[in-house]
């Protein structure tokens, strides 16, 4: 090349480079991506309604691809007194589409009353059969929600079917020990069968138990373990290569251990410290337990504002009513569950196998 000729090529590089920097630097940046969020949010979810979001259970919805939580849609919004505003309550539904990360409100559950009257759903159980169908068993305690001003009155376990988690066919109402019988929990045994625990308050508050081998014959355990231990919402999960039932006294939540979900072991408690997040620093309350491979999460209510609160003609404020969800991750250590509510994670709720 003649030195005229590389001279030449050099100014020319040398301008082009000269007129990008000036356009780099008069065009506008484009932004970067969002990076996904590192922490769980606390607290997870707040129902948009009533905002009394209470005794969470979680559920995969295989036709959707996305996580569905059921809850007791308490209305902490309403004036009412006594606890008026823990009855007339549906079960309100929520979705994530992202691990568990962000919940979108899809509204309340259009469950068939089974007195066809008015009454109250609470705390409800989802489990998916052999077959791909849904199961649902909620308490239901019949009667007008604003009069039931105090914990009085008969409740019933019930029995749902489904194809597609919101339509619900009744199906029969449990058999349980007493009309006074809340919280059901289902597992599976080694053997096939299901066992469903539940809180039977005409009997000292004491664990009751059914077992089914085909979710329509039900039988009573004699024993089942847990009876004499007082707690609402039991909860049993399989991790780590044992049987785990939490159950909420109002003081945290008791953890028992089992090898085969006949013989438990009190291992203390958890949530039973306030924790230091937002809407987190009281004891945690009535939880679900959701395990994905090696991990566990656990997702519980809290009443955030614990400060006593005067009632006004039998009124307590709306502060005292509101409820929060929140989730932490369990974990075992040496051979105990423990829950540290504090500690940074992200939630990952994944497809069941």
């Amino acid at each position: 090349m003649k030195l005229i000729e590389k001279v030449l090529l050099g100014w020319t590089l040398t301008l082009v480079a000269a007129f990008s920097t000036i356009a780099a630097e008069q065009s506008p940046r484009l932004p970067l991506p969002p990076k996904p969020e590192a922490v769980t949010p606390a607290p997870l979810y707040r129902d948009p309604v009533f905002d009394g979001a209470a005794d969470p259970v979680l559920v995969w919805q295989p036709k959707r691809k996305a996580w569905w939580m059921f809850y007791t849609q308490r209305r902490a919004k309403l004036d009412l007194p006594g606890v008026a505003w823990c009855h007339g309550s549906a079960i309100g539904v929520a979705e994530s589409r992202d691990g568990g990360m962000t919940w979108e409100y899809l509204g309340g559950l259009p469950l068939e009353n089974p007195d066809h009257a008015p009454g109250s759903f609470w705390a409800p159980d989802v489990i998916r059969d052999d077959k791909g169908g849904f199961h649902l068993f909620v308490t239901y305690v019949p009667g007008e929600g604003d009069k039931h001003v105090g914990w009085d009155g008969t409740r019933f376990i019930y029995q749902y079917h489904s194809t597609d988690l919101w339509n619900w066919k009744l199906a029969q109402k449990i058999p349980t020990a007493s009309d006074r019988s809340i919280d059901p929990s289902l597992c599976r045994m080694v053997n096939g069968a299901w066992r469903m625990w539940y809180k039977d308050e005409a009997h000292g508050s004491d664990t009751g138990a059914l077992e089914s081998r085909d979710l329509k014959e039900w039988q009573p355990v004699k024993d089942p373990g847990v009876s004499k231990l007082y707690g609402e919402g039991p909860k049993v999960f399989q991790f780590k290569g044992s049987y785990w039932l939490i159950k909420d006294p109002d003081s945290g939540l008791d953890v028992y251990r089992s090898p085969d979900l006949d013989k438990w072991t009190y291992q203390g408690k958890i949530l039973d410290h306030p924790g230091r997040r937002n809407d987190d620093g009281t004891i945690g309350k009535h939880a679900d337990v959701v395990v994905c491979g090696n991990r566990a999460f656990i997702i519980y209510f809290t009443h955030p504002d614990t400060q006593d609160f005067p009632e006004k003609k039998g009124i307590l404020p709306y502060a005292a009513r509101r409820s929060s969800l929140q989730g932490a991750e369990l974990e075992v250590r040496d051979g105990k569950l423990v829950c540290d509510r504090d500690k940074p994670f992200r939630i990952q709720l994944t497809a069941p196998e």
